[in-house]
This record gives structure tokens, sequence and C-alpha cells, in this order.
């Protein structure tokens, strides 16, 4: 596939451009004029490379969320599909029907040992491309889908097995029909079954963790974020909307600095427990190594969770309730 640039990635964009003609070239040429192509190549995807690693160092806080936004960052099937063995996925909330923008299910998650470590997983989808964008509501979960991750929570409770979150969303649906079947209950029904959870709760944010939407799903013992994903109480735009009564491209980043919502911030705020580093360039650009550190990361915690979860593991989830 091939990848898609942000803005702020434009000089990266532009040496890709330069190497990608150099090697069309390279195929087309003639054999006295390789080796000199060759050589440029290799200096200017060292450059390249170079040139990347100093834009990820310094990026601001809304770069930070566009990068988080990036259309071509693991989802949450990309990770059950290399991390789990035996997945089985369960649906529908028992009352109105299936929500596909969360998966939910019962599998073992590879930790290096021959069978793994049982547990329940929760991992919301935001699609790959526009049908299944459309079809997983961008990733914002409607009521059905957060009443399927209390009845699995509650599963996870019952046969004691830790439970493992993965989130990636902008908030839970605000349409009209989600209010009408009682979203904002469904969110409050989460976080009292996570409040009370007999079991280890680990959560990563893999991208955006956006309002009680992700805080539904991520108020957990131990909380991670990858190194460039975002958490926070409210999107950029919507907070400038209402601090400035506009979203513009002054104001947008000046309520994303505000908002305190990138993993390093959160970590000096003692809100979250780890940073997961990402590749050079971000997750979008070395979604196998992404992966793998998540899967080490969640393996490490589950190594030391005690079966059954410690008071002190769940006053830890209950430092979260300031937030709501």
């Amino acid at each position: 596939m091939q990848r898609h640039f942000l803005d702020f990635e434009k000089p990266v964009l532009e040496l890709a451009a330069r190497v990608a003609e150099l090697k069309t070239s390279l195929a087309d040429g003639t054999p006295t004029a390789e080796k000199h192509l060759v050589q440029e190549i290799a200096r200017l995807e060292v450059h390249q490379a170079r040139v990347n690693r100093l834009l990820y160092r310094k990026l601001t806080p809304f770069q930070k969320v566009l990068v988080a936004r990036h259309p071509q960052r693991p989802q949450g099937p990309d990770y059950i599909a290399a991390l789990m063995t035996d997945f089985v996925a369960l649906e529908g909330d028992r009352r109105f029907g299936a929500d596909a923008a969360l998966i939910g299910g019962i599998g073992r998650w590879r930790d290096g040992t021959p069978q793994g470590t049982a547990c329940v997983v929760l991992a919301t989808d935001k699609g790959k491309d526009t049908t299944s964008r459309v079809a997983r509501n961008f990733g914002m979960p409607r009521p059905e889908g957060y009443r399927k991750a209390q009845r699995l929570m509650q599963l996870a409770g019952r046969l004691g097995l830790p439970v493992v979150t993965l989130v990636d969303t902008p908030g839970a649906y605000p349409g009209i029909e989600a209010e009408e079947r009682g979203q904002a209950e469904a969110i409050a029904g989460c976080l009292e079954v996570l409040m009370q959870l007999p079991v280890p709760v680990v959560s990563i944010i893999t991208g955006e963790g956006g309002s009680g939407g992700a805080l539904a799903l991520a108020a957990a013992d131990h909380v991670a974020l990858l190194e460039h994903s975002v958490y926070s109480v409210i999107s950029p735009e919507g907070c400038a909307a209402i601090l400035w009564k506009e979203a513009t491209e002054e104001t947008v980043p000046q309520a994303a600095e505000a908002l305190k919502l990138t993993a390093q911030d959160l970590q000096q705020l003692k809100l979250i427990d780890q940073i997961i580093p990402e590749p050079p360039g971000g997750a979008h650009a070395n979604p196998a190594l992404t992966i793998r550190r998540v899967g080490q990361a969640v393996a490490a915690v589950l190594a030391k969770a005690p079966a059954a979860a410690t008071a002190v593991a769940v006053a830890r989830r209950q430092r979260f309730l300031a937030l709501t």
C-alpha cells in the first residue's frame, strides 16, 4: 500500500518522490549509469530516514493528533489477527443488535508461552477504506456497542479472565438514534462495571482516545498509549469551537496545546502508566513493528497481574472518576 503523507511531512514526501523517480530511471537506464544512481538512491534514503526521525521528535500536540488519526495506523482487527490465537468473536448486546465499530471476544494473547494467556478482548475498528469506515461508523460505537462491552466484561469477571482493550475512537456516536437508545447510560454502565470488575484490566490507546467514548473502554488498572496517540475529554476542534466560537487553523492547534492530550503530557499528569514507542515515522510507517510492541507490552502486564484484581488495582481505575 502506498504511504499517505500528512501535510507536515512534505519534506519526507519530496525525498520519497525523488527516490521513486531515481528507481524508475535505474530500471530504465544503461549499465554505465547504474552505479551512480544506486549511490544517489542510497544517499537520499539515508537522508529521508534522518529527516523523518527529526520531524517526529518535534511534533506539536496537534501534529500528534493528525498522526493518531492517520488512516493507515493499525486497527483493532490487525492487532487481534497478529497477537491472538483461538479468537472467537461474540456479538450483540442482547437488547438491540450488533455494533460493527466495536469487536469483542475471547481468545489467547500471544505471550511467548505455548498456550498464551486466555483473555477477553475489546477493540474498536475505524475501517480501512470508505466502505468499511461507513460500515463501522468511523470507529464510533453506538449504545449497543457499549452494552456489548459491558456484557463481555461481566463474562470475563465470571470466568476469571483478564480484559484487554484496544482503543482508537473519536468518541461515542453522537447521533439522535444513539441518544434515543441511551448512549450516556450505556457509557456510564461501562464505567460502573469497570470500577467493580474483579479481574485485571489492561487498556492500550492505539490512536485516538476521544471523550467518554474512549474512557468507557479505557478506565483500566494499566493504561498505555502508543507514543503518538492522544487521549482527551474533547477533540481539539470541539474545544476550539466552544472556547473561540470557531475551529480554525489558528484556534485548533491552540486547543490541542491547552488540552494536554499527548501521551507525554498524560504521563506527566500520572493519568497513564506507560508510553509504547512507535517506529520512526509513526505506527503507520511500520505497522508490523507497532503491533509487535503492543503485544509485548500487554504480555508483560498480564504476566505480572494476579488472577484476581487486587484492591489496589481497582483503586487505580477509580482515578478516572475525577474526569467524568
